[in-house]
C-alpha cells in the first residue's frame, strides 16, 4: 500500500473515488473542504501496488483558539470498504504522521456504518479509536441517526405510493394549492437564509449566515440545488440537497411560519426526492432524528415527518477518537470547559 498526500486545489482523484464508491459521501471531497473555508484541508489517496486506489480520507483541521494544537476531523470518512483493514490503516497512519506538521492533538472520524457492523468497529478499534457513547439527539458533530429511502431501481409512481397515505394528501394538497416549486442557485441564497432564520428562532436550531448556504451551492455546482417553494408569488419554504455518487442528501430546509397549511414542505421533499430517482440515485437521504424514538422527544415529530416517505430508521457507529497526544487532548478539554463557564 502506498499513500499520498494532496491539497485541495489538486484533488481531482480523491473526489472522483468518493464519488464512484459505494461509501463514498460529499463531505469527504475538496468541495466540502472550500465551502469549510476557515478550516485547513488535506486529503489521502492509497493506493494497491499496481497503482489502484483502495481509498480516500479528506481531513479538516481547526486551531484551537488560544493553544499551539490542531483537531484533525474526517466527516463520514474515510472511504474504503468496510472490511478494508489494510486501506483504513495506511489512510490512518498518512493522517497521523500529516497531523504532526499541525501538531494535531487528535484525529475524529464519524463513518455513516451501520452501528451493528462488527467488524468495522473492531478494525476502528485495533486503531486505536475510542467511541463516544450513544446520543440522543443531535449532540455529535453529523447526524448519527437518519431516515433514509431505499430507491433501489423502483419508479416515482412505486415510491409515491409507499408514502403513508397523510404525507400523500399534503403532497396533493400542496399541488391543488397552486404551491410552486422552482429550482435556484446561489443567487438566492440571502432569501433562503431569512426563511431559515425564521426556522431556527421556532425550532432552536443554530444559525448559518447566508454565504454559508452561498459556498453549498457554488462549490458543488450542479451537485446541489436550492429547491424553493412559492404561494401566490412568495417564498415561503425552501431546501438545499446535494447529489453525491448513487445518493442525495436533504442537507438544510426551512419554512416561514406564514401559510405553513399549504403544505410547501411535503411538496418540496418531493420535488427532491424525484431528483435522486432521475439521477438513479440508491438512496435518498433524510440525515438526521432523534436518537431515541418516544413521542416525548421534542423532536418526534421531526421523526414522524420523515418516518412517514417510507423512510428506514438507521444508526450509525458514531463519532470515534483517535487521540495523538494525550497530554494536550486534556489541556484543550480543560480549557474548553473553562470557556463554557465564562459563557
Amino acid at each position: 500500500m502506498k499513500t499520498q498526500i494532496v491539497d485541495i486545489n489538486s484533488a481531482a482523484e480523491l473526489d472522483a473515488f468518493s464519488e464512484a464508491h459505494k461509501n463514498g459521501h460529499f463531505l469527504q471531497t475538496s468541495l466540502w473542504g472550500k465551502v469549510k473555508n476557515d478550516w485547513k484541508w488535506f486529503g489521502v489517496i492509497c493506493r494497491s501496488d499496481s497503482g489502484e486506489i483502495t481509498g480516500t480520507l479528506a481531513v479538516l483541521l481547526r486551531k484551537i483558539s488560544g493553544l499551539p494544537f490542531h483537531m484533525m476531523y474526517a466527516p463520514r470518512g474515510p472511504v474504503c470498504d468496510f472490511d478494508d483493514r489494510e486501506t483504513f490503516n495506511a489512510l490512518i497512519n498518512a493522517a497521523k504522521e500529516e497531523g504532526k506538521k499541525y501538531n494535531a492533538y487528535e484525529l475524529k472520524i464519524d463513518k455513516d456504518v451501520p452501528y451493528e457492523n462488527e467488524e468495522y468497529r473492531a478494525i476502528a478499534s485495533d486503531a486505536g479509536f475510542k467511541f463516544k457513547g450513544r446520543t440522543v439527539n443531535f449532540e455529535d458533530y453529523q447526524c448519527r441517526c437518519v431516515i433514509r429511502i431505499n430507491l433501489d431501481g423502483r419508479t416515482e409512481d412505486e415510491v409515491f405510493a409507499a408514502f403513508h397515505s397523510d404525507h400523500r394528501r399534503k403532497i396533493r394538497n400542496a399541488i391543488k394549492n397552486n404551491v410552486e416549486i422552482r429550482i435556484h442557485g446561489s443567487e438566492m441564497a440571502e432569501t433562503f437564509y431569512e426563511i431559515m432564520k425564521e426556522t431556527c428562532e421556532r425550532d432552536g436550531f443554530e444559525l448559518r449566515p447566508a454565504k454559508y448556504f452561498a459556498r453549498i451551492l457554488d462549490c458543488f455546482g450542479d451537485k446541489a440545488r436550492l429547491y424553493m417553494a412559492y404561494y401566490e408569488g412568495k417564498p415561503i419554504a425552501g431546501a438545499i440537497s446535494v447529489l453525491w455518487g448513487d445518493k442525495l442528501w436533504y442537507f438544510y430546509g426551512a419554512s416561514s411560519n406564514e401559510n405553513r397549511n399549504v403544505m410547501p414542505n411535503y411538496l418540496l421533499q418531493w420535488e427532491m426526492i424525484k431528483w435522486s430517482i432521475e439521477a438513479g440515485c440508491r438512496i435518498y437521504d433524510f440525515r438526521g432524528v432523534a436518537g431515541v424514538i418516544d413521542e416525548s422527544n421534542p423532536l418526534f415529530g421531526l421523526y414522524r415527518f420523515k418516518h412517514r416517505f417510507d423512510g428506514e430508521y438507521v444508526e450509525f457507529m458514531g463519532e470515534m477518537d483517535l487521540i495523538l497526544k494525550p497530554a494536550a487532548a486534556k489541556i484543550v478539554s480543560a480549557s474548553q470547559e473553562i470557556i463554557k463557564k465564562l459563557r
